[in-house]
């Protein structure tokens, strides 16, 4: 597992929405797909998870790029401004 940069960030949380373990992921670059493994970390927060599914306006969607708002069910808690990485294949 290597380290990350906030430079290396492809997104950060905006919100999380508990009762359904959504996260909201604000995508600042570059992009990501159905299938990628995405790192959240934070303060108290890190963990990685495949994405299995994401929607944006409550729409399935399989690819995301700059400026989504992508809705990423998650496994684990996660707190607005977590980073989001995507690691490695």
């Amino acid at each position: 597992m290597s380290e990350f940069t906030e430079d290396q960030a492809v997104g950060i949380v905006r919100d999380y929405f508990r009762k359904v373990d959504v996260a909201a992921v604000e995508v600042t670059k570059g992009g990501f797909k159905v299938g990628d493994t995405l790192r959240f970390k934070g303060h108290t927060t890190d963990f990685a998870q495949k994405i299995e599914s994401m929607q944006v306006d409550h729409q399935e969607v399989v690819e995301v790029g700059p400026g989504d708002l992508v809705g990423i069910k998650v496994s684990d808690r996660v707190r607005d401004n977590d980073l989001v990485f995507l690691e490695d294949a």
